[in-house]
Parts: structure tokens; C-alpha cells; sequence
């Protein structure tokens, strides 16, 4: 087995290892009606009426998972709202096919329709919110009721190519909409609400998971008009959005001392260090000394290609005559300069060629959903060879890096990592392996 095929098996075998239904039945518990997560307890027979919202990519998943662990027969009602149809719907729920990663139509009726689930919630009612990656495009609904679909759809297209970080995506998003950023648990109120999340954003700022509409924002006003001056998105905004913002007629978020929180619990049930750990054991099971490492989470993609070359040949160094791999998680931020197919894992894979050519160095990075920007595939997978192999076909990886085709690039060799969605979502996975001399 060679480099890339070890890395591509690594990462299969990671997929399959952080199983979403089976993530939720080792978090939640139920016995004599009492459904328990960590330390709360839920008295099912004495909840009036349970009502269910599921977003995300791992939104069929979660639900299936969420079904398995309630009493058999119990009644709920709810919405989901994925980038794929369920295999087999469950009676009570309405389904949305939400866009990814740009909102669609189906995007803001799911987002409406959230909103008219939660009236009429009493003290009785327990809502569980199951959220994952992806869920901040598939339920949307604009706070300022004179933005169309398109001017949501320009915002996002903005946002997501300026080169912001999730966290400065997330900002401005929750404050425009009327379900990011705590909305939603005002919408819940008096209800219990316990959120169970799939955590596709860094450690600590689980807020911007689907923009946080069961949690406090920590972010304010003040930051989305410094995040729109930073990165110069005032011209690529909808007109009537800009004007709402600098009349200071948009709403603060809620914050954490907010009354919708008082019966609020989140409950991260799959993260970094479910990912992490996987990732790990099944690499030092293929004979590669291990190393996990999160500190490049954010970085611009030439960055993080150093940072991370650098720290490999430092485990080389240190561990000779053994196959060494680097495991790395989080998303990194790429502008998009070209009008290629593409996204931050391929853009990444493509910055490392130069720097591994003629090495004994494989480079894999690749979205645990089976979504790499626009392009088909998850990411993609090179060597020390793949340089030379370009060249010689006439592929000008320079060219393709600044026209953001990197998944043609790669796809032309044979080295696109393609899984379709994988009904998952964690966060990107970067595996950088070191070889031995022969």
C-alpha cells in the first residue's frame, strides 16, 4: 500500500468510526419515561407535548439516533431540514430540503417553519434541537422581512468567499436572522429546550455551530460593522441589508444573562476529540506513530501548509525509521480568487506540492461531510511525486491554485478524494504522513 492509498484508508476508516445515530444513544438515556442527558433529567410522562427541529448535515442521523433512545410509540412532532431526503421519513415530521451551502427556498420554509412549531410552547413542552455542520444554510429566515431569497443568497456568497473565519461568518449571520444567534430559544420560551450538537466549529466557540440559535451570542453590533469594514463586503452586500445595518436599526442578539436561557442545556455529543481520538487509534492500527495536533485552526491555507510541513519533519527527526502522521482538524480559511471548483481542503493539498516534491511525504485534507466548497468531492490527496506528475501532463498547479480550481487539478490526476455526503459532519481532517527511506 502506498502513501496516498494508507491516507485514503485512514480516513475511511475515521468516517465510519464516528458513527452519528450511535453518538447519540452513549449521550442520552431513557428509563421509565425519565430521559436523561449528563446531569438533567426530563420527566416524559409529565411533558405535555414534545416537539423536535433537526438541522444539519447529520440531521437524519441524529433523528434516527433520538428515535432509538425515546419510549417506542411516543408522539412527536417537529421539522427537518437536510441537504437530502430521508431514506425513511418518520410520521409527525415535515422535511425541507435545504440548500448548501447557499440557502434555497426550501432553506427559508424551514426556518418559518420553526418558528410556527415553537407557538403556543408552555412550561410542558420539551423541544430538542438537533444541530450539526451545515445548518446555518439549510434553516434561515431574515430577521429584516424586506430581504428576499436572492439578497440572502448575495450575502452568503459574500461572507463565505471574503476570506472570514466561520466565527466572522457567524457573527453576521446571527444578527440578521430571526433563529441565529439565540433566536430561537426566545421562540422557545417557556419551554425546556435541550440541544444536542455535532460540532463542526473550534472548541469553545460552539455558539457559531449553525450560528448558535439555541445559545447566547457573544458576539455584538459593533463587531459585525468591524467584520464588514475588515474585509470590505459594505459594496457586496444587498443595499437594503447595508442601510439597515448603518441606520442602527438591527437588534442586538441575545446575550447570556437573557431569561430564554434559564431552561436551555447544550450537550456537545460528538466534536474535536470524538474525531481526534478515531483518527489516531486507526492510524497507530496501520503501524504510523500518531500525533494530533489543533493549532492551525483558522489559519490562511499557506500558513497552515508550513506550520504543518514543518511540525512533520520535526516527528520525522525525532522518530527515525518509523512512518510518522500528523492528524490535524479544523478549517482554514481560503479566498476565492477565480471562478474554478474547488474549496479549502483541495486549496490546501495544492499549497503543499511544492513543498513536498521529491519528499517522502503524503498530505490528505478532506471534510468529514463529503463536501469541499463547490466542487463534488471531499478534498484530495497528493505525494512527492504529484508535482512531477502535473508537469508532465501539462498542469500548472500555480495556475490552478489562482483560479481556486484546485478539484479539477486534482480530479485530472486521479488524487480527488470523492465519498458523496457522508450524513456527518465534524470538522475538516488534515493527515500529513512521513516515510522512512527505503
Amino acid at each position: 500500500m502506498n502513501g496516498k492509498q494508507l491516507a485514503r484508508q485512514i480516513f475511511q476508516n475515521t468516517l465510519q468510526a464516528i458513527n452519528v445515530s450511535d453518538s447519540i444513544s452513549r449521550c442520552l438515556g431513557c428509563t421509565h419515561g425519565v430521559l436523561s442527558c449528563g446531569d438533567k433529567r426530563y420527566d416524559l410522562l409529565g411533558v405535555l407535548d414534545l416537539r423536535v427541529i433537526a438541522v444539519g448535515k447529520a440531521a437524519h442521523g441524529m433523528l434516527d439516533g433520538l428515535v432509538a433512545v425515546l419510549p417506542t410509540h411516543t408522539q412527536i412532532a417537529g421539522i427537518v431540514s437536510a441537504p437530502a431526503p430521508a431514506t425513511q421519513p418518520l410520521s409527525g415530521m415535515h422535511y425541507f430540503a435545504g440548500g448548501h451551502p447557499t440557502p434555497n427556498e426550501q432553506s427559508l420554509r424551514a426556518g418559518a417553519a420553526a418558528l410556527e412549531l415553537l407557538r403556543g410552547c408552555s412550561a410542558r413542552t420539551l423541544v430538542i434541537v438537533l444541530l450539526s455542520g451545515g445548518g446555518s444554510a439549510l434553516m434561515e429566515l431574515p430577521l429584516l422581512g424586506a430581504l428576499s431569497l436572492a439578497d440572502v443568497q448575495q450575502m452568503n456568497q459574500a461572507l463565505v468567499t471574503c476570506g472570514a473565519s466561520i466565527t466572522e461568518i457567524n457573527a453576521v449571520r446571527k444578527h440578521v436572522s430571526a433563529i441565529k444567534g439565540g433566536r430561537l430559544a426566545q421562540a422557545v420560551a417557556p419551554a425546556s429546550v435541550l440541544t444536542l450538537a455535532m460540532s463542526d466549529v473550534p472548541v469553545g466557540q460552539e455558539s457559531a455551530l449553525a450560528s448558535g440559535p439555541t445559545l447566547p451570542d457573544p458576539t455584538t453590533r459593533e463587531d459585525v460593522c468591524s467584520i464588514l469594514a475588515k474585509h470590505k463586503l459594505s459594496d457586496r452586500l444587498p443595499k437594503v441589508l447595508m442601510e439597515w445595518i448603518e441606520s442602527q436599526a438591527m437588534p442586538e442578539t441575545p446575550k447570556a444573562d437573557h431569561p430564554a436561557f434559564a431552561r436551555s442545556q447544550f450537550q456537545l455529543i460528538l466534536g474535536m476529540h470524538e474525531l481526534f481520538h478515531a483518527a489516531h487509534r486507526i492510524a497507530e492500527s496501520l503501524d504510523c506513530l500518531a500525533f494530533c495536533d489543533n493549532s492551525t485552526d483558522d489559519w490562511p491555507v499557506e500558513k497552515a501548509a508550513d506550520s504543518l510541513l514543518a511540525q512533520l519533519e520535526d516527528l520525522r527527526e525525532a522518530n527515525p525509521g518509523r512512518p510518522v502522521a500528523l492528524i490535524a482538524d479544523g478549517e482554514l480559511s481560503s479566498t476565492v480568487t477565480g471562478d474554478g471548483l474547488g474549496g479549502r481542503n483541495s486549496a490546501f493539498v495544492l499549497a503543499c506540492l511544492e513543498k513536498i516534491a521529491g519528499k517522502r511525504i503524503t498530505v490528505l485534507s478532506a471534510g468529514t461531510d463529503g463536501i469541499d466548497g463547490n466542487s463534488p468531492a471531499a478534498g484530495a490527496v497528493a505525494d512527492g511525486e504529484t508535482l512531477a506528475r502535473a508537469t508532465q501532463r501539462g498542469l500548472d498547479a500555480k495556475d490552478f491554485y489562482r483560479r481556486s480550481d484546485s478539484f479539477r487539478f486534482f480530479e485530472s490526476l486521479g488524487d480527488a478524494v470523492i465519498t458523496g455526503p457522508t450524513g456527518n459532519n465534524l470538522r475538516d481532517m488534515r493527515l500529513l504522513m512521513a516515510f522512512p527511506d527505503p
